[in-house]
């Protein structure tokens, strides 16, 4: 009886687990205002206050394709990075002030990460990712 109940255990673990989407990267942050959305060729980010780690997952279906971007913080730092084949990428940073547009050419077929990493707390900003 014993040993069915830890099998029991056991299975209901491992169901949870496999369950909670185990993604490669995780977002975690605290904000204020915050309005996001991540469909599959396009994702954005607009706050008003916002630290930590925002990560997106969008599908490049055809090979060839562009992810462009638009950026804009007024204070604080964040850098983007990109994961395209396994290796998380630096792609641009973004400081107070600024902002920032450009496009990443040459994507490949299958799942794109974009990770936003923020150096400290950082306020009003806008983030914009689409494939084209």
């Amino acid at each position: 009886m014993k040993k069915r109940i830890l099998i029991l255990l056991a299975a209901v673990t491992l169901l949870a687990v496999s369950l909670s989407g185990c993604g490669k990267y995780k977002s975690h942050y605290s904000a204020t205002a915050f309005v996001h959305s991540n469909e599959s060729d396009h994702a954005f980010m607009s706050f008003w206050q916002f630290e930590g780690t925002m990560v997106f997952q969008l599908k490049c279906k055809e090979a060839e394709k562009s992810l462009s971007y638009t950026a804009k913080l007024e204070t604080g730092s964040a850098t983007v990075y990109y994961d395209t084949d396994g290796e998380k990428t630096e792609w641009f940073t973004v400081a107070a002030g600024d902002e920032r547009q450009d496009k990443l050419d040459g994507l490949k077929p299958g799942t794109v990460y974009i990770i936003v990493e923020t150096d400290g707390k950082c306020e009003t900003g806008n983030f914009d990712f689409t494939i084209q």
